[in-house]
């Protein structure tokens, strides 16, 4: 056991001390805020009672190293009294609060060791302990413990109501009909849904020969396994059919390994779901067999049936997910204002009020952005004539603020009437602007043009059977190397704190483009500014796409 600070507890400012701390050392340990927050609780009502009611106490702060990947920090107490019997009420609220909480008295002195585990042990090398105990040799005074104590009741109320959003949200997750893991590039398996965790026999720890035999059909593993590599190698998507044994037989699925991306691009693992396509395979089987036409008619409709409900399921699943997010996060944000209303911006930088604040803004736009994308669908049948010039008027309007901020510069020409949707070409439309005038660096000059475009060997063919509008500014611009990427969900090419936004504009945009049956490009040069090529077919029954001339030479 290491011991990292004692701390001699005679009066309040000690107890401020210590509730310090706690909270500094469980973050330098990788701590959760909300753990952070109940572990110096725990510890500050004991030593709360100690201070008032006990006889030379001593609070120690340790790192007990119970083995390489078993690490916990401890903070024991010691008291010439009985703590707990004196008081019983901050005994029981500090067990409430912590669950790692162990008292003893004998020989007329008390012993409370109140623990929280370490998430990563292996990060908490003898240089970081080492780190650890030199930090708090230079600590600041702190403020009294009043404050403290009744801001940490008000964190400990939002942690909950995170947690419970969290427990919502994997709950949503567990219904979905599909079975579902996580593997990493080593192959164990990190995650597994509880469809999934049903559904099998054994419990799935890897994803290698061995382990598939235990559910997988043997004829089909190596192609499983062929694929799993080329996936690996060329970090692309694996799409095909298997049998997983269920009590004595084999059910057909559908099986997938997409590749996940960080923020920055990179991959971290892997996600492997598998849907039941068994009816449909039952139905292909059948049709070599004419005496059985009203049967495949019957599995055609319920085969039908299924994959509507699950298509259903999969489109509503980001829908629900955000929606019942943004109430308790609405709540959270509400109680953050609520509570920073009485502090200083000393206090509040001290109690991280401005970090918390701006990441629960950042998820609400998240999942704002993530409901938008959910609701687009393709409705040709509801789709009328919508003036864009009507559009674009609503749609500056709406920027209004923003233009006259920059000073930005926007011209606009006569624009075409088109088939669509209206509320989605406002999106549309409007994100495009915007992004003109966030990703700005100077004073934005944004043109709306439609016209005639001029042949190019770039262009897409087919281009006079569509209403061309080019959107072009003077901004940042980006490198040809994103083009790939670009139109990708959560991708973004800047810092987060250069430029904001949740990278989900451009997904959203492409998807509206597309249910339009249109398209939308790009050309791009950094410091010199971006153009977007927007088409749209001209007749509402002309539904081919364009194709690119570069395509077709590659």
């Amino acid at each position: 056991m290491k011991e990292i600070v004692q701390i001699n507890l005679d009066n309040e400012m000690d107890l401020i001390l210590a509730h310090k701390r706690c909270m500094k050392i469980a973050e330098m340990c990788g701590m959760a805020s909300s753990l952070q927050t109940r572990f110096a609780t725990a510890v500050s009502e004991v030593a709360r009672c100690a201070i008032a009611k006990g006889k030379d106490s001593l609070l120690v702060l340790n790192i007990n190293i119970i083995k390489a990947t078993q690490k916990e920090i401890t903070a024991i107490i010691t008291d010439n009294v009985d703590l707990k019997s004196c008081s019983p009420d901050a005994f029981i609220y500090a067990s409430k609060i912590s669950h790692h909480i162990e008292y003893q008295y004998s020989n007329n002195q008390s012993l409370t060791k109140i623990s929280l585990p370490i998430p990563s042990p292996g990060l908490l090398s003898e240089t970081k302990i080492k780190t650890l105990i030199d930090y708090f040799k230079f600590e600041t005074p702190l403020s009294p413990y009043d404050e403290i104590r009744k801001k940490n009741i008000e964190l400990i109320a939002l942690s909950e109501k995170l947690a419970e959003s969290e427990n919502k949200y994997k709950q949503l997750a567990n219904t979905i009909p599909i079975l579902i893991c996580v593997i990493n590039e080593r192959n164990n398996v990190l995650l597994v849904n509880e469809s999934l965790e049903n559904y099998l026999d054994k419990p799935l720890l890897s994803f290698d020969r061995k382990t598939l035999m235990n559910f997988i059909h043997t004829e089909d593993i190596d192609g499983i396994l062929e694929g799993w590599n080329k996936a690996k190698q060329n970090r692309s998507n694996f799409l095909g059919e298997t049998r997983i044994k269920k009590d004595s037989n084999y059910i057909w699925h559908l099986i997938s390994i997409v590749p996940n991306k960080t923020e920055d691009g990179s991959f971290n693992s892997w996600l492997v779901y598998f849907v039941d396509i068994n009816a449909q395979k039952m139905m292909v089987e059948t049709l070599k067999d004419n005496t059985q036409l009203k049967l495949i008619q019957h599995e055609l409709e319920n085969a039908n049936s299924k994959l509507r409900f699950k298509n259903k399921e999969l489109e509503q699943f980001a829908y629900i997910a955000s929606h019942d997010l943004q109430e308790p996060l609405r709540k959270i944000m509400i109680m953050l204002s609520r509570a920073g209303e009485h502090l200083s911006e000393d206090q509040k930088k001290k109690y991280y009020f401005d970090r918390i604040t701006s990441a629960a803004g950042r998820l609400s736009n998240l999942i704002t952005d993530v409901l938008n994308y959910s609701r687009i669908e393709n409705k040709e049948q509801y789709f009328e004539k919508v003036d864009l010039n009507k559009i674009i008027i609503d749609v500056l309007g709406d920027l209004s603020l923003v233009i006259e901020e920059k000073h930005a510069v926007i011209n606009v020409n006569p624009l075409p009437t088109v088939f669509g949707l209206d509320t989605q070409l406002r999106q549309l439309l409007y994100n495009l602007i915007n992004n003109a005038l966030k990703f700005n660096a100077k004073q934005p000059s944004v043109k709306v043009l439609h016209e005639n475009v001029p042949k190019d060997e770039h262009l897409p063919i087919g281009a006079e059977n569509y209403e061309v509008i080019a959107i072009s500014d003077n901004g940042i611009g980006m490198d040809s190397k994103y083009s790939n990427r670009i139109f990708d969900m959560f991708q973004r090419l800047h810092e987060r704190d250069q430029y904001g936004g949740n990278g989900i504009g451009l997904a959203l945009c492409r998807r509206i483009i597309e249910n339009h049956n249109g398209i939308i490009n790009f050309t791009s040069k950094p410091d010199e500014g971006t153009t977007f090529w927007i088409y749209f077919p001209k007749n509402k029954l002309y539904t081919a796409k364009l194709s690119l001339k570069n395509q077709s030479s590659n």
